[in-house]
Order: structure tokens, then C-alpha cells, then sequence
């Protein structure tokens, strides 16, 4: 069991006979009245994303997980196919598992959080950027760079995330995997 105060990104809990993961936290304390911690939780079986506010002190169900390496294989359409990089045994996971999968690319290594209870898969947790390549983007108009101009671009996983107007197909590009933004364009 744990409280309030060891809430944190990415900690499973056990909350309305389902799993949640932190996505979002905030300690508030009011002057009036006793503390409260604000959530958003997103679901590890349906990915449905829910805000709750616990009391200070609050008891919580965590559930003890284990990180492991994997590396992104492919999709069949259905399901997401993943294999250890340590002892290449291979998992297979839902998009609901996922919190970008527009930003998977064959090869990429990501972190899953496996419930050391049953051994199931929980959530996978992206690198903090991708780089990937432009497929195709509208070319920028001269003259439109006065302010923040940003067109729509598509990068090879079919990914669409605005970019500035200087980019152009070819080029390739850090994405947060956060938020699903444009952060640079990497020189080669």
C-alpha cells in the first residue's frame, strides 16, 4: 500500500477493479481546508484516460512492476509485435496498450512495464523523442515567415504533425513523444 505522497508519473495503481497508470499529477495545497492530489489516470486494459483528486493521505493500491527492453518489430494490424532484447522472447500488445503508436518504427526500443503479479504486459513507455523522415509535406511559401507558420507533414509511420515552413519531404525530424510535436530538423 502506498499514499498520496508517493504518487508519481508513470506508477500503476489498482483503482475501481481496474489498472490505471499516472499520466498527470498535481500536490495542491489550498489555504483552506486539507491538501488534495489531482490525477489524470489512463487505463492500462481500455485506454481510457479519467481525472480523480485523492485526499492527502489517501491509501493507494500500487502494483509492483518490472521494466524490460523491447524492440518494436511490427504491426499486423491487430496487434503490436515486440521482442526482448535481452532473451528475444517476443510479446504482442493492443493499440490501447500504447500511448503514441503512429510514432512506432520498425526497430525502435521501448520500455514495457510488465505486472510482476501475472507477468502481463501493462503499458509501453516511448523514448522522450523519435527522429523520423519526411514522406510528404506541401512545399513553404516564400514570404509567409513573419510569425510561426507551420504546414502539415507526414513521416514515414503516417504520423501527420505540423512542422515549420522550411521543412520539406526528405528531411528528417525530431518528434516529441509526448505530445506528438515538432521539436527540431536534424542535420546529416
Amino acid at each position: 500500500m502506498a499514499t498520496t505522497s508517493d504518487i508519481r508519473n508513470g506508477l500503476c495503481i489498482r483503482y475501481n477493479h481496474d489498472i490505471y497508470k499516472i499520466v498527470e499529477f498535481l500536490h495542491v495545497k489550498p489555504g483552506k481546508g486539507p491538501a488534495f492530489v489531482r490525477t489524470k489516470l489512463k487505463s492500462v486494459t481500455t485506454g481510457k484516460v479519467l481525472e480523480n483528486t485523492f485526499s492527502a493521505g489517501h491509501k493507494i493500491d500500487d502494483i509492483r512492476v518490472e521494466t524490460h527492453k523491447y524492440q518494436f518489430l511490427y504491426e499486423d494490424g491487430e496487434f503490436f509485435h515486440f521482442m526482448n532484447v535481452e532473451d528475444y522472447t517476443q510479446i504482442r500488445l493492443t493499440e490501447n496498450a500504447l500511448d503514441m503508436p503512429k510514432l512506432l518504427k520498425e526497430g525502435e526500443v521501448v520500455t514495457i512495464l510488465i505486472n510482476t503479479e501475472d507477468s502481463m504486459p501493462l503499458s509501453v513507455e516511448m523514448p522522450a523523442s523519435v527522429i523520423l523522415e519526411v514522406t510528404h509535406t506541401e512545399p513553404g511559401v516564400k514570404g509567409n515567415t513573419a510569425t510561426n507558420a507551420t504546414k502539415p507533414a507526414t513521416v514515414e509511420t503516417g504520423f501527420e504533425v505540423n512542422v515549420p515552413l522550411f521543412i520539406n519531404e526528405g528531411d528528417k525530424i525530431k518528434i516529441e513523444t509526448e505530445k506528438g510535436t515538432y521539436k527540431e530538423r536534424i542535420k546529416e
